[in-house]
C-alpha cells in the first residue's frame, strides 16, 4: 500500500517537473539579462537578495565565514543569492510556462506560434516586474524580462521544429528543458563574458602613474628602494589590497552627486560636495589597515599611500559639541566610536596616485590612525556627532573592533636557500606605536634574536618588513614577536580574531623538502 501511494504520488509529480525546470532556467538567464544589462552594480537584481541574506545570517555563521573563510565566506553568500534570486524570478516566469503547458495539442508552426504567445508574455513581464521592484532600474528590469522572455520563448519555439506531433510541454519535456536550458546558460555565460567577474581589476602599486604628482612619485619610489629584497614577499606598498565590506556589490556613488554632511552635535551642520574637497590642499600618507577579523597570521592587512584632506579642517568648520562620532557610509554601515580618533584622519580620495577606486569606497572614504579596519568607512557620506555612546554595526554582532589594533609580526615567506640555510620574512604593525623590532626564534622559542628591519617609511600608522636568514638541519619551529614603538612586547597570549582582534606570536614549522 504505502509502495503504490509512492508510486503515485511520482507519478503525480512526474508531468510537473518539466514546468519547473524550464522555470528555473528561465529564473537563471533573468539573473543572467541583469547581470548582462548592468554588471555587479547596486541595479543588478541579486544586490536586494544578497542584503538580505547577509543580514539574516545568524551570528555564528558571519563570524565563522569572517574568521575562518575570508573573501571565500563573502563568495559563497554571494553565490546563495544569487541562487536564491534565480528560485524568485523562476517563480516569477512560472505562470509563463504553464500557460505555454496549457495550450493542449496543436498541429502546424503557426498554431504553436500562436499559442505561445501569451506564455512567452506572461514569462517575460512578470519577471521585469518584479525586477523593477527590486531595483527601480529600467535597464536592469529590460535585461532581466529579456533573459527569462528569451528561455520561454526558444521552449515555445522547439515545437516549432517538430511537425505532426503533439505540442504539449509533456510531451516533448526533454527537448524543451535541454532548449530552455541552453539559452540560460548562454545567457549567462555572456553576462561573465561580457561584464567579467564585477570586481574591480586597477594597476599593481609598483606601476607608478604617468601624470602622478612628483610628490607621489617621489614617495612610492622611496617604498619600492625600502623594500627588502626578499622573493615572494609582498612590497612595503600592497600589490593586492583586501577587501572587507558588509555586502557583496559595491556601492557605485556618483562623486558629481556625492556630500558629505557632518550633523548632530555640532554648532554648524555643514555639508561639502566633493568640488569643495578637491580644492582643498592634498596630503599624502602611507596608512596600514588590518580587519578585526584578520587572523593571527592572516592576510588581511595592507598598506597604500593615500592622498586626501585632513578630517581636522572640516571638523573645525563644525565645531563638535560631542565627544562620540557615526560614521555612515552609502552601503547603509556605519561604526562610532571617541571622536578624538577622529580627529587627525584623513578623508581620502586618492590611492596610490590613482582616483581612489570603487572597492576602497570612492568617492571618498575615512581613514583613522591606528585603529581597526572597520572604522575606516568607505563611502563615506556623513559625520554624524553624538554626546552619548551608541552601539555600532559590528558591536551589534557581538565584536568590538573599535579600539587601537593588537601588535602583530606576520611570517609571510619562507625561503629555502639551499646548504641547509633559510630566510624567513614578514611584516609588522602596531598602529601609530610603530616597530621598534621584531624578534625571531628559531628553536620553537629558547633562543631570540633581532630580524632585520626595512628602514621606515614616512607616517605613524605604517607596518615595516622584516626578514631574517639562519643554517638549521632537520625540521624546526620558527616564532616571531614584535615590539612595538613604546618597547612593549606583543601579546604572548593566542586569541582568536573576535571580539577585539587576534592575539599571540605565529608560530611556522619548516620542514626539509
Amino acid at each position: 500500500m504505502v509502495k503504490s501511494r509512492t508510486l503515485g504520488a511520482a507519478a503525480r509529480v512526474r508531468p510537473w517537473l518539466p514546468l519547473f525546470a524550464v522555470a528555473l532556467a528561465a529564473g537563471l538567464a533573468a539573473v543572467g539579462g541583469s547581470y548582462l544589462s548592468v554588471g555587479r552594480r547596486p541595479a543588478f537584481v541579486a544586490t536586494p537578495i544578497d542584503r538580505l541574506v547577509i543580514a539574516a545570517s545568524p551570528d555564528a555563521l558571519v563570524t565563522f565565514a569572517i574568521t575562518q573563510l575570508g573573501t571565500l565566506g563573502h563568495r559563497l553568500a554571494f553565490l546563495t543569492a544569487i541562487a536564491l534570486t534565480a528560485v524568485l524570478f523562476g517563480l516569477a516566469a512560472l505562470p509563463g510556462a504553464v500557460l505555454l503547458q496549457g495550450r493542449g495539442p496543436v498541429s502546424g508552426a503557426s498554431g504553436v506560434r500562436g499559442g505561445a504567445l501569451v506564455g512567452v508574455v506572461a514569462g517575460t513581464v512578470l519577471p521585469g516586474a518584479v525586477a523593477f521592484g527590486l531595483t527601480r532600474s529600467p535597464i536592469s528590469s529590460a535585461g532581466t524580462a529579456a533573459g527569462a522572455g528569451l528561455v520561454l520563448f526558444v521552449t515555445a519555439g522547439t515545437a516549432v521544429l517538430v511537425t505532426g506531433e503533439d505540442a504539449a510541454l509533456g510531451s516533448l519535456g526533454r527537448r524543451r528543458v535541454l532548449g530552455a536550458v541552453g539559452s540560460a546558460i548562454g545567457v549567462s555565460a555572456l553576462g561573465l563574458f561580457v561584464r567579467g567577474t564585477g570586481e574591480e581589476s586597477f594597476p599593481s602599486a609598483l606601476e607608478i602613474p604617468e601624470d602622478a604628482r612628483p610628490a607621489v612619485r617621489e614617495s612610492l619610489t622611496q617604498a619600492k628602494d625600502r623594500s627588502l629584497a626578499v622573493e615572494g614577499l609582498e612590497p612595503l606598498v600592497s600589490t593586492d589590497f583586501y577587501e572587507v565590506d558588509i555586502a557583496n556589490v559595491n556601492p557605485a556613488v556618483d562623486r558629481d552627486e556625492w556630500t558629505l554632511s557632518i550633523t548632530g552635535a555640532v554648532e554648524e551642520v555643514v555639508e561639502y560636495e566633493f568640488a569643495d574637497i578637491e580644492g582643498m590642499a592634498l596630503e599624502d600618507r602611507f596608512v596600514t589597515l588590518r580587519c578585526v577579523g584578520d587572523q593571527l597570521n592572516g592576510w588581511q592587512m595592507d598598506t597604500a599611500l593615500w592622498s586626501g584632506v585632513p578630517v581636522e579642517r572640516l571638523l573645525e568648520v563644525a565645531n563638535p559639541q560631542g565627544d562620540r562620532v557615526i560614521l555612515h557610509g552609502a552601503d547603509d554601515y556605519y561604526n562610532e566610536f571617541p571622536i578624538e580618533a577622529l580627529w587627525p584622519g584623513l578623508l581620502a580620495y586618492r590611492m596610490n596616485g590613482r582616483p581612489l577606486p570603487r572597492a576602497h569606497g570612492a568617492p571618498v572614504r575615512a581613514l583613522v590612525p591606528g585603529h581597526w579596519g572597520e572604522i575606516n568607512v568607505k563611502w563615506l557620506t556623513e559625520i554624524e556627532v553624538r554626546d552619548e555612546e551608541t552601539t555600532g554595526y559590528w558591536e551589534h554582532r557581538g565584536w568590538h573592533g573599535t579600539g587601537p589594533v593588537e601588535t602583530v609580526a606576520k611570517l609571510w615567506q619562507i625561503n629555502r636557500l639551499g646548504s641547509g640555510r633559510y630566510e624567513v620574512a614578514g611584516h609588522a604593525y602596531a598602529g601609530t606605536r610603530g616597530i621598534e623590532a621584531v624578534e625571531v626564534s628559531t628553536d620553537g622559542g629558547d633562543t631570540w634574536v633581532d630580524a632585520e628591519l626595512s628602514e621606515p617609511l614616512p607616517g605613524e600608522d605604517v607596518w615595516r618588513q622584516w626578514r631574517h636568514e639562519y643554517g638549521a638541519a632537520g625540521t624546526h619551529d620558527v616564532i616571531v614577536r614584535a615590539r612595538d614603538g613604546n618597547g612593549a612586547l606583543q601579546i604572548p597570549d593566542e586569541d582568536g580574531p573576535k571580539p577585539d582582534g587576534a592575539t599571540g606570536w605565529v608560530t611556522e614549522t619548516v620542514r626539509l623538502q
